[in-house]
């Protein structure tokens, strides 16, 4: 009998958590070339790294009612793979879009790492490459996974740059973090985008500075959507945002450099980025955006 009582116990502790409060299972399993992470039953996300693809991504990113808030390649824009980090114009080459031999941000590992049932801890060491070019740029992506409530799921994404060489960065509008919504959320079909000053749609946000953008839409009788946050310690900060009103933002520094001129970079030189992803219930009032942003920036 008291072995049953200590078993209990234990698993009391890892449900409700040792303050009796309770706690959402978030875990992972990883087959092949994709690491797939479930929110209690259900899954949340799937981190695809295939050496197929042009870059690392995360589809679907499912919202509370279980229907992706992300879109994967539709219409015109078959280089918007869902939640991504890519580049294009990097030493003259392209680890954004078209045909794989003009760049591939290549997985050399990744694996999950140990944490407690709260959460999921991914880490990914990638390379830039192209043939018959030497690798221009390293990166260490570490993405931890939450699910803070039942009506928000939370993704810290810690990115760290290495220069393997000098790196020059044409003007593009097509530069790392980027999220592209499902077109049920988009602006053109009724949803709403809309930054920390409170501009939205893409006319009022396209090339603004704002720590913070929030994207959501009706999907039934609810309303779900994503946030993507900049952390106050990156460089760039707060970058201006690239909008599109069908469904993509992105917080990029690279297509409004200073005098309009390229972005260069010295070999050794490192750059640490941290991105904070929300996927929420409600619309940016009653998903509490703002209130969000600080708890983020004070972290």
């Amino acid at each position: 009998m008291k072995k049953i009582k200590i078993i209990i116990s234990i698993l009391l502790i890892t449900i409700f958590g040792p303050n009796g409060a309770a706690q959402i299972r978030v875990s992972a399993t990883k087959q092949n070339s994709k690491i797939d992470v479930n929110i209690g039953q259900n899954l949340f996300t799937s981190y695809v790294f295939s050496e197929d693809e042009k870059y690392p991504f995360f589809f679907p990113v499912n919202g509370p009612s279980n229907g992706s808030v992300t879109s994967m390649r539709n219409g015109n824009y078959p280089h918007h793979s869902s939640l991504f980090f890519a580049c294009d114009f990097v030493n003259g080459g392209n680890y954004w879009q078209d045909a794989l031999e003009r760049g591939q941000i290549i997985s050399l590992r990744a694996d999950i790492l140990p944490s407690d049932s709260t959460k999921v801890i991914i880490e990914n060491e990638c390379i830039w490459r192209r043939p018959n070019a030497s690798s221009p740029i390293k990166d260490l992506r570490k993405i931890t996974i939450t699910a803070p409530s039942k009506e928000l799921f939370q993704m810290d994404f810690d990115i760290t740059l290495e220069m393997l060489m000098d790196v020059t960065i044409k003007k593009t509008n097509h530069s790392l973090f980027s999220g592209r919504m499902d077109a049920d959320l988009a602006v053109t079909n009724g949803g709403t985008m809309i930054n920390a000053n409170g501009d939205k749609g893409e006319k009022e946000t396209l090339g603004k500075k704002s720590p913070w953008m929030d994207f959501y839409g009706k999907r039934g009788d609810k309303i779900e959507g994503m946030a993507i946050m900049q952390h106050p310690s990156n460089m760039w900060y707060p970058s201006p945002w690239f909008t599109r009103d069908y469904g993509f933002f992105s917080p990029t520094p690279l297509y409004w450099p200073e005098n309009d001129k390229e972005t260069t970079l010295k070999k050794g030189q490192t750059i640490q980025l941290k991105y904070r992803v929300l996927v929420h219930t409600g619309d940016v009032a009653s998903a509490k955006i703002a209130e969000q942003f600080e708890l983020y920036k004070s972290k």
